[in-house]
């Protein structure tokens, strides 16, 4: 990683764009954007910060755009039963003006892994442009905070995951765990009633 570093951050702001949308592409196993971005700017402090994070934003967004697309083509494999549960927050999320928006800024604006949430949209057929409004938003005051405190932030991080996979690995394992609690609460009891009830999240097929 260190020598991709090298490599891209002689092509600037470009290089940085570049490996960003790569990284957000992959459904897992990629260390966290901020950490990108923080060590980029670690590295060449004379990067403006407020550029470097909307252009980390959007190849964020970018990214994630794509992995969203992707993952669409594997609701094919949903069990008819978690399909169902999917349409319901779907069409809540479309009936709400800005609940696309406001779900999508939270997760750009917090340290929350976003990979299963655009995984959960693609599932669901999401279509709407404030997924990507809201998550920019969110990466954006997100980021220029995490790049600004970087050293504060970037080295306590890297000193307790010694070992950046198992850093990796927790971050991904977060991400599963959200997606799992997503697709177990009955979303229909949720809205229609207004309890939390879960459901076994029955949700391939095979």
């Amino acid at each position: 990683m260190t020598d991709i570093f090298e490599v891209l951050a002689e092509w600037s702001y470009l290089g940085i764009f570049l490996i960003l949308v790569g990284v957000n592409t992959a459904p897992i196993l990629m260390p966290p954007s901020w950490i990108i971005l923080t060590s980029f700017y670690l590295m060449d402090p004379s990067l403006n910060i407020v550029l470097l994070a909307m252009i980390g934003a959007t190849a964020a967004t970018i990214g994630r755009f794509l992995l969203k697309n992707v993952s669409g083509a594997f609701r094919r494999f949903v069990s008819k039963e978690q399909k169902s549960n999917l349409d319901i927050i779907g069409d809540y999320l479309n009936k709400k003006r800005y609940g696309y928006v406001i779900a999508s800024f939270l997760f750009g604006a917090t340290p929350l892994p976003s990979n299963m949430l655009f995984i959960a949209y693609g599932l669901m057929r999401a279509k709407n442009v404030g997924i990507y409004s809201g998550f920019w938003l969110g990466r954006v005051l997100s980021y220029i905070v995490m790049i600004y405190f970087g050293n504060a932030v970037l080295h306590p991080f890297l000193e307790i995951f010694e070992d950046r996979l198992t850093g990796i690995l927790l971050v991904d394992g977060i991400g599963i765990l959200v997606l799992v609690l997503f697709a177990s609460i009955d979303w229909s009891i949720l809205i229609t009633q207004r309890k939390l009830k879960f459901v076994k999240p029955k949700i391939w097929r095979f």
